[in-house]
C-alpha cells in the first residue's frame, strides 16, 4: 500500500518548481491531487499528469478569497474530501526598502503570506467539517529564519509564514490537524532563473554543499511532513537548505 493511498491533497503553485515536484511526489505515492495555479501553462502540465483521473487543475489566484474557496469546493466535489494542504504559491519581487514601491511590497505580501493564510483558513474549515484531522504544510524559506540584504518584502512575508504556522499548529493540534512549514534554501527552479547568472553563482556558493537544492529534494520533505510518518511533528519549520543557515 502506498503512503498516500486514499488521501486527497491540494497544492497551490503546483504548476512548476517545488509545487510541481510535490504534485508528482504525491501522485506517485497514491494521492489524488488538486492543483491551484494562476498559470494556463500549469493546466497543460497537470492535464498531462492526469492519466488515471487522479489529478485536477483549478485556475486559482491565491490572493482571491473566493477563488481559494472554489479550489477547495472543486476538490471536495471531485475527490470527496481534503486531507492535505500544501500552501506553496509564491513570488520573489524585492529590493531595498527605499526602492521598493508599495505596490510591489503589497503584491509580495499578498501572494506569499495572505495566500498562505487563505489556503490554510479554508483548509482548516474543511478539515474541521470532516472531523478526521489533516495535515497542512506551508512554504516558508530560509528567510523565515535569517535575513539577507534587500530581501525586504519576501523576508517579511516568509517570517510571517513561520509564526502563522506555529499559531495554527498550537490552535488545531487537539483537533488532529497538524500544521508545519518548510524552509528551503535556494532551489534550482524557474523562480530563480529570473536572476542574473552572476547572482545565481553567488547564491550557490552560500550553501556549504556547494550547490542549489533540487525541487524533488524539497518535495520529499513535504511528503514526509504531510504523511503519518510525521505524526508527532507539529508547528515545526523544517530547514532544507544544504547548510545555508548553519554558517
Amino acid at each position: 500500500m502506498a503512503r498516500f493511498d486514499g488521501k486527497v491533497a491540494i497544492v497551490t503553485g503546483g504548476g512548476s518548481g517545488i509545487g510541481l515536484a510535490t504534485t508528482k511526489q504525491f501522485l506517485s505515492e497514491g494521492a489524488k491531487v488538486a492543483v491551484g495555479d494562476f498559470s494556463d501553462k500549469a493546466q497543460e502540465v497537470i492535464e498531462a499528469l492526469n492519466t488515471d483521473d487522479n489529478a485536477l487543475f483549478v485556475k486559482t489566484d491565491v490572493t482571491n478569497e473566493d477563488q481559494i474557496k472554489n479550489l477547495i469546493q472543486k476538490t471536495v466535489e471531485k475527490f470527496g474530501k481534503l486531507d492535505i494542504m500544501f500552501a506553496n504559491a509564491g513570488i520573489l519581487n524585492d529590493g531595498d526598502i527605499t526602492d521598493l514601491e508599495l505596490n510591489r511590497w503589497q503584491r509580495t505580501i499578498d501572494i506569499n503570506l495572505t495566500g498562505v493564510y487563505l489556503a490554510d483558513k479554508y483548509a482548516v474549515e474543511q478539515m474541521l467539517k470532516q472531523g478526521n484531522g489533516g495535515s497542512i504544510v506551508n512554504t516558508g524559506s530560509i528567510h523565515s529564519l535569517v535575513a539577507m540584504p534587500s530581501i525586504t518584502a519576501y523576508g517579511a512575508a516568509k517570517g510571517g509564514v513561520k509564526i502563522l504556522t506555529q499559531t495554527l499548529a498550537a490552535t488545531y493540534a487537539k483537533q488532529g490537524i497538524r500544521v508545519n512549514a518548510i524552509a528551503p534554501g535556494y532551489i534550482d527552479t524557474p523562480l530563480l532563473n529570473a536572476v542574473n547568472p552572476g547572482l545565481k553563482e553567488r547564491l550557490t556558493k552560500l550553501h556549504p554543499l556547494g550547490r542549489l537544492g533540487k525541487p524533488e529534494e524539497i518535495a520529499k520533505a513535504v511528503a514526509f511532513l504531510a504523511s503519518d510518518d510525521a505524526s508527532f511533528i507539529v508547528g515545526d519549520t523544517m530547514v532544507i537548505d544544504g547548510g545555508y543557515t548553519s554558517v
